[in-house]
């Protein structure tokens, strides 16, 4: 079952032929982590995906209230009878009609969920190899910082890394500078010094992200600077890891013939969960 503009509806009802969103990647979307009926990080998600849809120039309905978000997300959840731990993902895309350039900018909306098997972040993967992916490069421009319904260098980025048996691969901006994950953000430690790429080189303004910097910034003798990361100053790192709402924390634990240690990784990721615990 599946939340459509405020119905639950069977998952086979929703017909694209003319969706914006299939047609020419016009949408947005945010991944969101329920815990036990409750949204983490409900209000930066929110303010996220309004900020998105204003980039892209989407109308927001009056009623596209953050108490209407939880309740339609929530909603998707309970109808398909997830108890404890889920992945909802909300795609807003604008409504048909037109070319490049739409008829309108009504929006419409789509609520999926699917139930995790864990409720607190854990590392689930031990080892966890990764190289650089460079076929294409992320630009340094804000479309860069959203998440949009056109994700084709994660995409083919996710292909390269199946067959070449990575993990996952670490993405560069055009100025050959490393900017994040595939399927997250991107930190570096060096020393006691905690380097996450700054949004201006074009990485995701990751919801997760944002946690870490506040839980990092808390932890005694440790500087956390947002800083250019280039592909040479991951040879030297301490440790990698990355971050995103679904995972929490996946350290890193070889990249080409470095490998990292995970002890700073689990650090934060203990303090992660006693902060969500505590929600």
């Amino acid at each position: 079952m599946i939340n459509f503009n405020g119905n639950i509806v069977s998952q086979d009802a929703t017909v694209l032929t003319n969706n914006r969103a299939f047609l020419y990647g016009d949408g947005v979307f945010e991944t969101i982590k329920i815990l036990n009926n409750k949204i983490l990080f409900l209000e930066d998600h929110y303010f996220r995906l309004m900020s998105s849809m204003r980039v892209v120039r989407m109308e927001i309905p009056m009623n596209f209230t953050m108490e209407y978000l939880e309740e339609q997300i929530l909603s998707v959840v309970n109808a398909n009878s997830i108890q404890s731990s889920s992945r909802a993902r909300i795609t807003v895309y604008r409504n048909d009609g037109g070319y490049y350039l739409p008829r309108n900018n009504s929006i419409s909306f789509l609520i999926s969920a699917v139930a995790l098997e864990n409720t607190l972040y854990t590392i689930e993967k031990i080892n966890y190899e990764v190289d650089l992916y460079k076929d294409f490069y992320i630009t340094k421009q804000l479309l860069s910082s959203i998440k949009t319904t056109n994700k084709i260098i994660n995409i083919t980025g996710s292909i390269f890394a199946s067959e070449n048996g990575l993990d996952n691969c670490l993405l560069l901006n055009d100025s050959k500078n490393v900017v994040e994950a595939l399927q997250g953000n991107i930190f570096m430690l060096l020393g006691n010094k905690l380097i996450t790429p700054p949004i201006s080189e074009g990485c995701l303004n990751g919801v997760m992200r944002k946690q870490v910097l506040n839980v990092a910034k808390k932890i005694e003798n440790l500087e956390v600077v947002e800083e250019v990361i280039s592909p040479f100053d991951l040879q030297k790192a301490d440790e990698l890891f990355i971050t995103n709402v679904i995972k929490g924390i996946q350290p890193i634990t070889q990249y080409r013939k470095k490998s990292f240690a995970t002890n700073k990784s689990i650090e934060l990721l203990e303090k992660l969960n006693e902060m969500i615990s505590s929600i």
